[in-house]
């Protein structure tokens, strides 16, 4: 192969690379934010974070344009082939997880101005900031292909879902002993999954790291280490007076 279509091929990798490098800061910066608005009932903050979600939806698009194209002309073999695949299921994993950080930001205006029990929302918090920190490792993962690390990322998805499970079981607490606290709960219950989601397109991203660098799906074909129980959830109804 001439050099100069040698050279035209590995820029349009690398142009490639620098989109997911863009989306993933955009899809960490919208989940960081819908997460303050969240506490701070900012509802400006969590307008910019809906606004945010065209560029994201644009780049998913470019991206999957350009990695067929690319595909279609270069005709690229083994790993070559592997990172363009890889591209279009990170760029739909990253829009997804825009997509889940929007609706966590359309309930923060929802709800803005309705009572809110603190404790709860700080708890709904803390498993934001678990699922940021799996999204930081796992794009960090992907831009270094660290095999390792993104099994790290994979490995801990059971720990959001024991929490988001905790958190349900606690929402609908609250919910049964005051029935002023059924909206709000109710919102904050869809914020809660929205963030358990995300979680979940961060294994997505760990596993499509693992197939990237040792080109099969034997990670994808495992069972994830899944512990969500909320569809078996129960509560016990409060003692009557």
């Amino acid at each position: 192969m001439p050099n100069h279509i040698v050279s035209s091929y590995d820029t349009e990798l690398e142009n490639l690379r620098r989109s997911i490098s863009e989306m993933g800061g955009i899809a960490e910066k919208m989940m960081t934010d819908s997460g303050n608005a969240l506490v701070r009932r900012d509802v400006p903050l969590a307008q910019a974070v809906i606004g945010a979600d065209k560029r994201l939806d644009a780049l998913q698009h470019e991206i999957e344009e350009r990695a067929i194209l690319l595909i279609a002309k270069r005709q690229p073999l083994a790993i070559d082939l592997r990172e363009t695949v890889s591209a279009i299921r990170v760029s739909n994993d990253l829009e997804r997880i825009g997509d889940l950080s929007k609706n966590v930001a359309k309930r923060v205006v929802a709800i803005a101005e309705q009572i809110q029990p603190q404790k709860i929302v700080i708890a709904v918090q803390h498993m934001g900031d678990l699922v940021q920190e799996q999204l930081k490792d796992v794009l960090d993962a992907y831009a270094s292909q660290d095999v390792k690390a993104a099994l790290d990322v994979w490995e801990r998805d059971d720990a959001i879902d024991a929490l988001y499970n905790s958190l349900f079981r606690e929402l609908l607490t609250y919910m049964m002993e005051d029935p002023r606290n059924i909206s709000f709960c109710t919102h904050l219950l869809f914020c809660a999954k929205n963030i358990e989601r995300i979680g979940d397109h961060t294994t997505n991203i760990a596993e499509t790291i693992h197939y990237l660098v040792t080109g099969t799906n034997e990670l994808a074909e495992q069972d994830r280490p899944k512990n969500d129980a909320s569809n078996y959830a129960t509560v016990s109804l409060p003692a009557s007076a």
